[in-house]
């Protein structure tokens, strides 16, 4: 589920959910929204999976 992965993110990074939101989506209430029932669409959820690869792999390769 892609809430549950955004969420593993945010813990392990201790970034706070308004600023994911602002930088995947331009919009802070991303994660709340998601929270709460929203449903990306696919090209956002596509957006966000990327994003948090990316962010994983630079993170490991330090």
């Amino acid at each position: 589920m892609l809430l549950r992965r955004i969420e593993k993110y945010l813990t392990e990074t201790g970034m706070p959910w308004t600023k994911f939101g602002r930088i995947v989506a331009h919009d802070p209430r991303l994660v709340a929204d998601m929270r709460n029932g929203r449903k990306p669409r696919p090209d956002l959820a596509t957006r966000i999976e990327t994003y948090i690869q990316t962010q994983s792999e630079n993170r490991h390769a330090l």
